[in-house]
This record gives structure tokens, C-alpha cells and sequence, in this order.
């Protein structure tokens, strides 16, 4: 019989009905110079969700030049924890300055504003109650062992064990699996391109997005924007000392819209593709630092934000290593919520092991060996790996952009399989003026939906699944020693005398899956662990189907897979 897979309820899940007008996450704004003059006991007390979005609007001074002359922050302390959180603040031109933060407490927060170069927004006092999180609000994604706890006796236990090193979690605890997708310009193109990739979004199985904010001069990506994020111009050169508030009130906005459909926006702060009439690869490091202070003091209040310090790093040789872990400090001093943190290669893979990395961002390096790579990099850095390049769907002149649809799949298979996680592009030439990789716009290829599919299966997967290898406890072993039965095999010898070819997933001995890539098999036996009954599924990855053996299992099984190439089996216990 077909069974289909059991629906997953994603953490923000927006109804394609919203496609057209998808409103940013709500900012709960106040005024404290301009309340009214009344008492506090009768002032209304700001409500704002836990996790969610405050800010304080204050006028000052726009003589000079306010972002290089004012400093501005805020201590919030929360009367539940006692916890005092200093957030820095930013200047919006014309007088206007901001401080936003987000409660990662609930209850009562008091907050008092600092500047020593304006009187007039030194001192200003106010409370903020954080109220339960929304439905859809579970948080900042963090590293899964910055949120779990580990177990405090022996009578509890792991939900996923040794794999916890390897995952993220939202702030509350849910799993939260990277299925994200590449737009590396999208914000810098028309309002209508920059809508039409919000509504594709709506509609498609991603839950992070790679994006730059300045913007990207390559094939097909030749046109200059119509808002940069300095005032000047490309005639005139830019002042990398004066932001632009046009290009980030709408950033704002788009970062407010990703977060109102659960996604995770993980911002590309720096990269190499480059105009000489623009320059913002080649700034000076003082201007870089003045450039990431302001990125990470304006945007590290949204739930939703990570932080990819570069792209492709390493095409950027006049900044050096040390530069990169300066510029990492930078951010994480500013960024007083402590989001994920990462830098992307194009040939020579970053040293993760870095203590600032919270996680792996990789593009593969060999054209072959890809995503199977991901066992030797979760080895190496014992960090969660993102293979955030893969290759791309589509047909341009590139090796990494014309991957058939089925091979961009099998490297997702590969990569899931192995414990880490992969993410989508798609570089279509011939479909329109709009690339997705490079514009957004609408996805042409068949991909979306096979992820979408996959999502299902690995978000139901358990969460202790880990790969079969050495490191397999004994009693995890399902397989019968093919040459003595009287001698139990090791979790090395069961994957090299049985499933020498293809990669498995296992937790314990209740849950296994075999994925079988480019093999066509008719048919493949399994042992099944002694003692237990055990449905078995037969799973088409590309047709996406499922279909389930009649009945249950035990001692052994065969699962007939058709001669068809990028089949599945998961057997479970009944």
C-alpha cells in the first residue's frame, strides 16, 4: 500500500493565501521623549511577545556627523532573571535614532538609555512587559547544545544523544533542520522582483535564505541597483561613513517579512563580486567596522537573523585572517543576542574550529565527492555543517549552476544522510530576466517539491538518528555476522560487510534508513534486530512516494526497490 508521510507542522507556517501582502513581524515602538506628562502609574506599559521585536525611537541631534559622533545604547534588565542586557543604538539620519532589543525572558524589563555626546537621549527611563511567545515565534535558532541542557541524573536521557553537537534548536527547544535556499541579491532588485520572491517564498518548503546586502557584479548580475547602502554616488564615489536609510528601511521590511514566514535570514555581510564604481569589497578596515557595528547593532534584535561573516572569503585576499576574526569580534560585540556565525569559502574550506564559528557554512570543494563530505567536516570541526553550496538546479555555463535536478537531489540525500544539512540553489538562464540564485524572483525547477518531500521524512525522523560507522554502539548493530553468525559484528564491520555502498541512519534499534543514490537495485535484504516486529517502507525520492510492506517483520525482511535509481527504505519498529 502507498502511505504518505506524516505532515510536519512547520514552525511558522504561513497560509499561500497571505502571498500577495506578507506584513513584516510587528515592531512594538515607543517614544519616551514625547509621552505624554503623566504619571507612570497611569502610563500604559508597552506589551511585546517574548522573543519579539522592541524598539525606542529617539530624536537628537543631526549636527556632524551623528554616525561616526553619537553613541548610543541601553541597559534592559528584567525584574524575573535580573539579567542587565546593554543593546547598542543606531543612527536613521535626519535626528532619528533607534535601539531595538528583544526579551528573551518574560515578564517586566526596565531600561534606561545612554549617550555621552547627547544629553537628549541620555537618561530616558521605561518598562516593557514580555508577554508568552506567539504560536509561530519559538525564538532565535541557536546551536542545540547552547539550548539543551544535559542530563542531570541517570534516569534521564538525551533525545539525541552524541548527535546533539551536530544540531540547531530553536531558543525553545524544538529542532530546527536548515532547508534554506540562495538569493544573494534579491533585496538589491526592484520592489516588484524583490515582492515577487516574498510571494515565491510563501508557497516553497525553504526555512532560510542566503543574502547579501550589498550588491553583486557577476555573470548576469550586471545592473546597478537603484538604492545603495552609503550616500554618494557611483560618479561621485560613496561615503562609507553616512549610511543610506532608504536601502535599510527596506531591509528592515524584508528581514521583518522572512521572519513573519518562519524563515531564517542568514545575512552575507561581506563578498567579492564587485564593481570598481561601487568598491564595497575593498572598503578600508575601518570602514568595515563601522559597516558590521551597524549591521549587527540595527538587525541583532530580529529573531531571525544569522550572520555569514563573507562569501567565498577566501577571493578576498587584502583581508586577511586576522581581519576576519576582528571582524568577528566586532559582531559579536554588537550583536548583544548572540546569533549564529559563520564564513563561506570557494576553494580553501575556513578552520571552523575557530571558536567564534558556532557552525560550518561550506561550499563544496571537490565536483564529485560533495556532500558526502559532510562525515569528514562534522569529524574535523564537531560543529553542525551547512553545505550552503552544493551546486545549483539549472542550465547556465558553470559546472556548480547546471546540475540536474536529480544530482542537486542525490547531494541532498547524501548530505542529510550523513548528519548535516544542505541547501538549495537553482540557475536557470533561459527562463526569464530573473536568476533565483541572483534575483529571486520565481523558481522553475523540480527540486522545491522533492525538498519539500524529504522535509517530511528527515523532520520525523528521530532525533538521536546518527550515521552507521564506527562509533555505532554494539548494541545498536542490527546485522548477522555474514561469515560467522556466532561472532556479533562492530558498527565498522556491519558498514563495511553490509552496507559498504550506500549511507544509513539509525537510532538504536528502533529506526533505520537506507538511501540508495544513483543504484538500481531490484531488490535489498535486511536483518532486523532480534526480538522486534518492524514495518518497512519503500521510499521513491524523486516520485515521491511512499509505500509501506503489508504487515510487520521480524529476523529478516526484503524490500523490493524496482530497479529505480534515488530509492529509499526506512524500517521502523511497530
Amino acid at each position: 500500500m502507498t502511505v504518505t508521510t506524516p505532515t510536519v507542522t512547520t514552525p511558522t507556517a504561513v497560509n499561500a493565501a497571505t502571498a500577495a501582502a506578507v506584513d513584516p513581524i510587528a515592531i512594538v515602538r515607543v517614544s519616551p521623549q514625547t509621552a505624554p506628562a503623566e504619571s507612570a502609574a497611569d502610563a500604559a506599559t508597552p506589551h511585546v511577545e517574548r522573543y519579539g521585536l522592541f524598539e525606542i525611537a529617539l530624536a537628537g541631534t543631526a549636527d556632524g556627523n551623528p554616525y561616526v559622533d553619537v553613541d548610543l545604547s541601553a541597559d534592559f534588565t528584567s525584574a524575573t532573571t535580573g539579567e542587565t542586557i546593554t543593546v547598542g543604538g543606531f543612527y536613521r539620519g535626519n535626528g532619528d535614532y533607534a535601539i531595538r532589543f528583544m526579551p528573551l525572558e518574560e515578564g517586566e524589563w526596565c531600561y534606561v538609555t545612554r549617550s555621552a555626546a547627547d544629553p537628549a537621549l541620555n537618561g530616558l527611563s521605561g518598562t516593557l512587559i514580555a508577554d508568552p511567545a506567539g504560536e509561530n515565534n519559538h525564538g532565535r535558532v541557536l546551536r542545540a547544545t547552547d539550548v539543551h541542557r544535559a542530563a542531570t541524573s541517570a534516569t534521564e536521557t538525551d533525545p539525541a544523544g552524541s548527535e546533539l553537537a551536530f544540531q540547531f534548536s530553536y531558543e525553545d527547544g524544538i529542532r530546527y533542520m536548515p532547508f534554506g535556499t540562495t538569493c544573494y541579491a534579491w533585496t538589491s532588485q526592484s520592489q516588484a522582483v524583490q515582492d515577487q520572491t516574498v510571494e515565491t517564498l510563501v508557497a516553497a518548503p525553504f526555512n532560510k535564505i542566503r543574502m547579501c546586502v550589498f550588491p553583486k557584479f557577476y555573470d548576469f548580475n550586471n545592473a546597478d541597483p537603484d538604492v545603495f547602502a552609503y550616500e554618494g554616488s557611483m560618479e561621485n564615489g560613496f561615503d562609507h561613513t553616512r549610511f543610506n536609510e532608504e536601502l535599510f528601511s527596506n531591509l528592515d521590511r524584508r528581514i521583518g517579512q522572512l521572519c513573519a514566514l518562519g524563515i531564517e535570514a542568514d545575512i552575507i555581510l561581506l563578498h567579492p563580486y564587485d564593481k570598481p564604481e561601487w568598491g564595497f569589497s575593498k572598503m578600508s578596515r575601518e570602514a568595515d567596522i563601522m559597516y558590521l557595528t551597524y549591521m549587527a547593532r540595527r538587525y541583532g534584535a530580529y529573531r531571525n537573523v544569522w550572520w555569514s561573516l563573507a562569501n567565498e572569503y577566501d577571493l578576498m585576499p587584502q583581508k586577511s585572517l586576522e581581519d576576519w576574526r576582528t571582524y568577528a569580534r566586532v559582531v559579536m560585540a554588537n550583536d548583544a543576542f548572540g546569533h549564529l556565525r559563520s564564513i563561506h569559502n570557494c576553494v580553501t574550506v575556513y578552520d571552523y574550529n575557530e571558536p567564534w564559528c558556532t557552525h560550518c557554512s561550506i561550499q563544496r570543494v571537490d565536483v564529485t565527492r560533495t556532500t558526502e563530505c559532510i562525515a569528514d567536516w562534522r569529524r574535523e570541526y564537531g560543529k553542525p555543517v551547512v553545505c550552503d553550496e552544493p551546486g545549483y538546479e539549472g542550465n547556465i555555463y558553470w559546472g556548480w549552476g547546471s546540475l540536474p535536478a536529480t544530482e542537486l537531489m542525490r547531494r541532498y540525500w547524501e548530505g542529510l544522510m550523513r548528519c548535516g544539512t544542505v541547501t538549495h540553489g537553482e540557475s536557470f538562464i533561459d527562463k526569464g530576466d530573473q536568476i533565483w540564485w541572483a534575483h529571486g524572483g520565481t523558481l522553475h525547477g523540480e527540486t522545491p517539491a522533492r525538498i519539500a518531500f524529504m522535509r517530511g521524512i528527515f523532520e520525523n525522523a528521530p532525533r538521536a538518528a546518527s550515521p552507521l560507522d564506527a562509533d555505532t554502539a554494539p548494541e545498536d548493530v542490527w546485522s548477522v555476522n555474514p561469515v560467522d553468525a556466532s561472532q556479533p559484528l562492530n558498527g565498522a564491520m556491519e558498514k563495511a560487510m553490509k552496507f559498504w555502498d550506500v549511507p544509513v541512519l539509525r537510532a538504536g534499534t528502533d529506526w533505520q534508513l537506507v538511501y540508495f543514490g544513483w543504484y538500481q537495485q531490484l531488490y535489498r535484504e535486511f536483518d532486523l534486530p532480534a526480538g522486534g516486529e518492524y514495518t518497512v517502507d519503500v521510499i521513491d525520492t524523486w516520485n515521491m512516494t511512499i509505500d509501506r510492506l503489508p504487515g510487520t517483520y521480524a529476523g529478516t525482511v526484503r524490500a523490493d526497490l524496482g530497479g529505480r535509481q534515488y530509492m529509499a527504505v526506512r524500517i521502523q519498529r511497530a
